[in-house]
């Protein structure tokens, strides 16, 4: 028995002895921390982080502002984001300053960091250079239709490592700017007008100089189409069941799906009206006993 109590006392000694250490220990750290000079560091630094989150509100503002026309969406996007950055350094940089970590040693650490990034990072690199590319070209802004290695979709945002966009379907893909850089890219909707080819066939019997007449008189029964420059029509082949015409129509970007409805609609409506046979491949089914 009195074993186990000596046993019992050095624990409950030993217990306090070092919740007396911990409570020093804190005592001191709070005594240190919540001192006046502590204090007006605080204070500055918070004073300094105010103003410039301020300044900083202010030139987001007045960057979302500009018009379209002297700064394009993208381009207001990206100086933005920079903005952010430049802000979250500063905010970093004054509450490392208020915790007494000296720059210098931070600049030479991040200097070594990044030399392994760099290293690491061989890809992220290659995109941040192609988006310094993609940006400075121009050929795409916020909204257009762009194809991409076959992916056909619509730029939501340009960033210096990749674009998103959203495809016909609502799908979001994440195209990195070197794909961008170094594949075939293509902007439907860089010109405000645009081109679409009508490929219609007709009866080897047919009067050709009838239905070249006839095809051509389609783009006037069809509003979006423009008159300059103006339709054309030529014969574009021999098919094994008739021959191939092609009819050009140009129309407004934003107008190529009434466009399309409506001329392939005219091309039917006028050749039935003509009598102009569009001829398409039979099959004779023969039902045996």
């Amino acid at each position: 028995m009195e074993e186990c109590s000596t046993i019992h006392d050095a624990a409950a000694n030993a217990a306090n002895q070092t919740i007396l250490k911990v409570s020093a220990y804190w005592c001191d750290f709070a005594k240190n921390l919540f001192t006046w000079e502590n204090l007006f560091k605080f204070i500055g630094t918070a004073v300094i982080l105010v103003v410039t989150g301020v300044i900083f509100v202010f030139v987001k503002r007045a960057i979302k502002k500009i018009p379209e026309k002297r700064l394009s969406i993208h381009h207001s996007m990206l100086i933005r984001k920079l903005v952010n950055y430049i802000f979250y350094i500063i905010v970093l940089i004054q509450i490392l300053a208020l915790f007494g970590v000296k720059l210098s040693a931070l600049w030479g650490a991040a200097g070594i960091a990044g030399v392994a990034l760099g290293f690491a990072a061989q890809t992220s690199v290659s995109n941040l250079i192609s988006g310094i590319f993609v940006l400075g070209d121009k050929a795409m802004k916020v909204g257009d239709v762009i194809v991409v290695n076959g992916i056909t979709g619509i730029v939501d945002s340009i960033g210096l490592l990749s674009i998103k966009i959203h495809t016909l379907d609502n799908q979001m893909v994440r195209i990195p700017n070197s794909v961008i850089i170094n594949s075939n890219f293509q902007n439907n909707s860089f010109f405000p007008i645009r081109r679409f080819l009508f490929e219609v066939s007709v009866a080897y019997s047919t009067d050709m100089e009838k239905a070249l007449e006839v095809l051509l008189s389609v783009p006037a029964t069809c509003s979006t189409a423009l008159t300059v420059p103006e339709p054309k029509a030529w014969f574009d082949g021999f098919l094994d069941s008739g021959i191939k015409m092609t009819l050009a129509v140009w129309c407004k970007t934003s107008d190529l799906i009434p466009t399309k409805n409506s001329i392939y609609m005219g091309i039917k409506k006028a050749f039935d009206a003509a009598g102009i046979e569009i001829p398409f491949n039979r099959m004779d089914v023969t039902i045996r006993n």
